[in-house]
């Protein structure tokens, strides 16, 4: 890309009437507006791509830890104690793990105007 050098309309602009003059600078604002709308589209599909191939390039670090099987994580106690109960609104169990326990009705707080 080389660099542009601005042609000026000297004798135009001398010569040119008030209303001449505001018709210019409205065109160059809106050739301006344009050429900033143009380069934020172009910043934005900038970030776009390089931040799709710097998470390429993490993944390509961490392929084999990725790859690995992750660690078994097992649900703490207390809530599985908590489930089992009728804690937190269940009758019995987790009714993710069975789906033919119903819920209990939901509890009232204090100040409720709910009927």
């Amino acid at each position: 890309m080389s660099a542009r050098v601005p042609q000026f309309p000297w004798e135009y602009l001398r010569q040119a009437s008030a209303p001449g003059l505001q018709s210019f600078e409205l065109t160059r604002l809106n050739h301006a507006a344009h050429l900033r709308k143009e380069i934020t589209a172009l910043l934005d599909q900038w970030l776009e791509e390089t931040a799709c191939a710097l998470l390429a390039r993490w993944l390509f670090d961490h392929q084999a830890d990725l790859r690995a099987a992750p660690p078994a994580v097992e649900e703490p106690r207390a809530l599985r104690e908590a489930a089992i109960h009728g804690e937190y609104g269940l009758l019995e169990g987790d009714p993710s793990r069975d789906a033919a326990a119903p819920l209990l009705p939901a509890r009232r707080h204090r100040g409720s105007t709910a009927d």
